[in-house]
């Protein structure tokens, strides 16, 4: 089960998304060749994620931020950017160019210390935009618990897409990463679960003045949930059955 878009794609165009977009893929396909050589690939990023231990030691502290643009592989960079096109937009139409700009870089900083303190002494290398996509999930949680996320559910050969409220899905979302977060050690390699609870709390958290500015529960009652604008209709949920050839 995973959420393919959202009913409300902003009216201003997100350029800082869009750029953000472009700059993980970029970066991504730069150092690409080395996944051809992984004694390589591990050295660079032991230059340039986020190693607690080094941190620890007070060393590679850039890591905190060049980490966020960087990635293990196609299908993390995949999902990291199919999430931020998701739900950046929005936030970056409500918030404005930079400020948006400077909350992603923020909630991405709060990612990467919520990792560093779950194991300030491991050597994994944590890589990802996760971090900082997960501030922006917490900050559109805040803005708009009602607007409509179609999901992507896949149960064997069944395939059916279902629009459902985004405090469902990222309100669940985030409840599987603190259940996994706890379930697991820092110093264990795969998915920085601490870092994806930690962003998504900073992200709401960092939220809070401009939802209280904006009015508060007023500014729900306004919008009912939802972006400022009218919803996107998409009228056709199911996917269409691809026939075998004989």
């Amino acid at each position: 089960m995973f959420p393919i878009r959202d009913h409300n794609p902003s009216e201003r165009t997100p350029y800082v998304t869009y750029a953000l977009m472009a700059l993980n893929i970029g970066v991504f396909l730069l150092y690409w060749p080395l996944f051809d050589q992984p004694q390589q690939l591990q050295s660079f990023f032991y230059d340039w994620a986020l190693v607690p231990a080094a941190v620890s030691e007070g060393l590679s502290w850039h890591g905190f931020l060049t980490s966020m643009f960087l990635h293990g592989g196609l299908m993390h960079l995949g999902g990291n950017m199919l999430f931020l096109w998701i739900f950046g937009d929005n936030l970056e139409d409500e918030l404005g160019h930079v400020t948006y700009l400077l909350f992603y870089l923020a909630a991405g900083f709060a990612a990467g210390m919520a990792q560093y303190l779950s194991a300030p002494y491991s050597v994994v290398p944590m890589v990802g935009a996760s971090g900082a996509i997960a501030g922006v999930m917490g900050g559109y949680l805040l803005l708009f618990p009602k607007a409509k996320v179609d999901i992507l559910i896949i149960i064997i050969i069944i395939f059916r897409i279902f629009p459902i409220p985004s405090w469902i899905m990222l309100g669940g979302w985030f409840a599987l990463q603190l259940f996994a977060g706890f379930g697991t050690t820092g110093d264990q390699g795969g998915v920085a679960y601490w870092a994806h609870a930690g962003g998504f709390v900073a992200g709401l958290l960092m939220m809070v003045p401009f939802w209280l500015r904006a009015g508060g529960t007023q500014y729900w009652n306004r919008n009912h949930g939802h972006p400022p604008h009218p919803d996107a209709l998409y009228t056709d949920t199911r996917i269409p059955r691809v026939q075998r050839r004989r």
